[in-house]
């Protein structure tokens, strides 16, 4: 990534590619493509992101209008955003403490994610 340009060279496509740019608490997905939106997601996470990006992309086509497709990738450029800045440990921990606060359950430490985030209404 240049300083200058805030572009970083994509050496498979002869082109710039605007990327994540860096903030204060790391990257902040603010102009990231959903190339390096899914990059950067933890692999649950980014299964999700294919089903619901795909979904969009269908929305889109059959609606001729594309704000779906930003909602969208603005909700994961920040998920993204978050998992970057504490890891991927910490970003499935932070489903799991917030799971457990809202049900007052014990839950196992090793709850698959996606039932997590069901507690979650997620």
């Amino acid at each position: 990534m240049t300083a200058r340009t805030g572009l970083s060279w994509s050496r498979d496509r002869s082109r710039c590619a605007p990327g994540p740019r860096d903030g204060r608490t790391g990257p902040s997905f603010a102009d990231a493509t959903p190339e390096q939106v899914r990059a950067t997601l933890i692999p649950e996470e980014a299964v999700e992101f294919d089903q619901r990006w795909r979904e969009a992309m269908v929305e889109a086509t059959q609606s001729l209008d594309l704000a779906g497709v930003l909602a969208r990738l603005g909700e994961w450029r920040s998920i993204a955003r978050r998992t970057a800045a504490r890891g991927a440990e910490e970003h499935r921990a932070l489903y799991w403490h917030a799971a457990v606060k809202l049900t007052g359950a014990e839950l196992p430490p090793d709850m698959p994610l996606h039932k997590v985030k069901a507690l979650l209404g997620l």
